[in-house]
């Protein structure tokens, strides 16, 4: 290509101008032109030598790093779907949980697996049992993980901007899913207690109505708040294991904080078994208080277990150290996908939320 002799003015000219220049150079000097390339600072030859850079039209934008875009509004609505769908798809295996937790159980409701559970209650007790309590359960969910993951998020960053300036504190995080558990059990704890109590072996209770009102009628308000201490117990270690080593799995996997589901997936699923597996002696104990199994009363207390010294002492008569751990395959099995669903669901109504509001301001 001659671009010898044109000064400054040359290239601005266009395709037409310009001695020795054939029609095809004039074509793809203009095609630079068009994009904007095809001049420097000055509009001199140095930039119209210059071939034009190729921009990726398909990167999204640092997804992590959209305060403006990412509101509290966003990261409620993200975290509701997230706490619904996480709920719903993995509520039988939740089911099979609280029954394989049962301290003294019933000789038809004794589980070598969870498969084996899940296939005996289907045949069993109906195809819908492992499902009883849903409705009450998606309720409760939606609310509460609004102000879960609404509560970090911006915990997360207040004291990640104090702690280490500019960068992603592991302290912060723990430190904010902590907090934030605490207003998720508020809402959820009441919940629990429903749920648990239906999904038990011969379970009285067939709808959610006639649960809370024998719950109210028979042991008062205070028994939807029973566990809420052992919960808060269980769930701030629980949630500090979980969101430190989702972040720190997300600075090796995601090192650029971009909507990569992949890397969500496995981070939380990662996350969620090993909290999982730290915290099953204060689940089994969280369930004890919440369904008050009779059976296990009957045998070594009169009246009702309260508090979480209680659930310990009765578990540790009951069935030894080891009841301690029962359901613990259940419970990593049931945390696993439970775990990597949130997450990826959340991220993913972030990343699309926040997306469509900057297109929105774009757009204005």
């Amino acid at each position: 290509m001659e671009l010898e002799g044109r000064g400054a003015g040359g290239v601005a000219g266009g395709p037409a101008a310009g001695p020795g220049r054939s029609p095809g150079e004039s074509a793809l000097l203009d095609g630079w032109l068009q994009r904007g390339v095809g001049r420097g600072a000055g509009g001199g030859e140095a930039g119209a030598c210059r071939p034009p850079v190729r921009q990726d039209a398909d990167s999204g934008p640092d997804y992590e790093a959209l305060p403006a875009g990412a509101t509290v509004t966003t990261h409620m609505v993200a975290g509701a779907v997230a706490g619904i769908l996480e709920h719903c798809v993995m509520y039988p295996i939740d089911c099979v949980k609280t029954r394989m937790q049962s301290l003294q159980p019933d000789p038809a409701a004794r589980y070598r697996n969870v498969l084996e559970a899940l296939w005996r209650i289907i045949r069993t007790e109906g195809l819908w049992r492992p499902m009883r309590g849903l409705n009450v359960t998606a309720t409760g969910a939606g609310p509460a993980h609004a102000l879960y993951f609404a509560c970090y998020e911006k915990l997360k960053k207040t004291l990640s901007d104090v702690i280490h300036p500019g960068g992603n504190s592991h302290i912060a995080n723990g430190a904010a899913g902590c907090v934030a558990t605490l207003l998720h059990d508020a809402a959820m704890n009441p919940v629990e207690v429903v749920k648990q109590r239906m999904q038990m072996y011969n379970s009285p209770y067939h709808r959610v109505t006639d649960c809370v009102r024998a719950v109210w009628q028979n042991e008062g308000a205070g028994a939807f708040y029973r566990s809420y201490t052992t919960q808060l117990t269980m769930n701030v270690p629980f949630q500090a294991i979980h969101f430190m080593t989702y972040e720190f799995l997300q600075e090796h996997f995601n090192p650029q904080r971009r909507y990569n589901p992949s890397s969500h997936v496995l981070s939380g699923a990662c996350a969620g078994a090993v909290a999982a597996a730290a915290t099953t002696p204060l689940d089994v104990c969280k369930t004890l208080l919440n369904t008050q199994e009779s059976l296990a009363l009957n045998s070594h207390i009169t009246g009702h277990i309260t508090g979480m010294a209680s659930a310990f002492r009765t578990v540790y008569q009951v069935g030894g150290v080891t009841a301690y751990f029962r359901g613990v395959q259940a419970r990593v099995i049931y945390q696993i996908p439970s775990t990597a669903i949130a997450w990826s669901v959340y991220e993913f109504f972030k990343y699309l939320i926040t997306k469509r509001q900057e297109e929105w301001r774009a757009g204005k």
